[in-house]
């Protein structure tokens, strides 16, 4: 992490401030008539900007599904040099260093702010700036992101693998619970039970969550958060512990992998590092490392 030190980017409570430094920029909450350019910005990194381009896709860029607003990093000739979600969750694309630190003292305001992600190198440019007056952190990890494409190994068909329905939304609550309780420590069932359960229809109903169904029992899901010509983004993948070491997860995921991979140039997700099984499970399954990520979970402290 960087040490920390004073800053001089200005404060100011509006949506857009100017931030002094050599080459001026400008803050500004993002309209709806900003879509296009934003998502035009994000695909030019589209294997890095998965999350912010999945909020928008699915949500539009003005939504209260956002949980949060998106800002835009202009220089003086009004081109975009960095986009940020600021709210819930804290996600930022950026050109240049200047654009982190506006968007880091930006944040500050926010108090409400759950977890901050991104590439190892700019959270680390992020963290610097916002620590001085943001909320503390709670909990750091470093995650991995690994990536598939083709070729991929065929392995023994699933018939059962399928799009969920709301009919499965009580098997997949708990068990996403228990994803976001292992990753962030924090139980949504027990901060926010009926918050979570209608994320969790949300998906469904978006046709976003692959299931494995058998007696009753749920064996496989996977969620689908960024689906695009050039990336499809997972998160949320969950094999029931009695069915791990069978082979049964590998083989959702090659046939999960195969079919995406019909409309995508690659599939990607994120693995917390420390979590070694899922590692070598990802590894067999295909997926080869191409990048680093930081996620920070903050402490929650007022709202924004």
């Amino acid at each position: 992490m960087y040490p920390l030190t004073e800053t001089n980017a200005s404060k100011m409570n509006v949506p857009g401030f100017a931030i002094p430094q050599s080459e001026p920029l400008t803050v500004e909450a993002l309209k709806a008539e900003h879509e296009g350019e934003v998502l035009e910005f994000l695909g030019e990194r589209a294997s890095h900007t998965f999350g912010m381009a999945g909020f928008i896709r699915t949500n539009g860029l003005v939504s209260q599904h956002n949980r949060g607003t998106f800002y835009g990093c202009r220089d003086e000739f009004g081109r975009l040099e960095g986009v940020a979600l600021i709210g819930h969750y804290i996600l930022f694309e950026s050109r240049t260093d200047s654009a982190i630190e506006a968007f880091a003292d930006l944040a500050q305001e926010c108090r409400l702010a759950h977890m901050m992600l991104g590439e190892q190198e700019k959270v680390e440019i992020f963290w610097h700036y916002y620590a001085q007056n943001g909320q503390s952190l709670r909990l750091f990890s470093r995650e991995i992101l690994v990536e598939q494409s083709w070729p991929i190994e065929v392995r023994e068909h699933v018939p059962g693998l399928r799009l969920a329905t709301l009919e499965d939304l009580e098997l997949i609550v708990p068990a996403h619970a228990e994803l976001a309780f292992e990753e962030s420590g924090i139980n949504p069932l027990e901060t926010d039970a009926d918050g979570f359960r209608r994320r969790c229809a949300r998906r469904i109903e978006q046709g976003k969550t692959w299931v494995w169904v058998e007696g009753g029992r749920l064996i496989f899901k996977a969620d689908v958060i960024t689906d695009t010509a050039e990336v499809v983004y997972l998160e949320g993948v969950w094999v029931d512990p009695t069915d791990r070491g069978q082979g049964k997860g590998l083989r959702c995921m090659s046939q999960l992998t195969g079919e995406l991979l019909m409309r995508a140039q690659s599939v990607c997700l994120l693995v917390n590092e420390k979590l070694e099984a899922a590692r070598r499970f990802y590894k067999k399954a295909g997926f080869k490392v191409s990048g680093y990520y930081n996620t920070i979970y903050l402490n929650q402290e007022k709202p924004c």
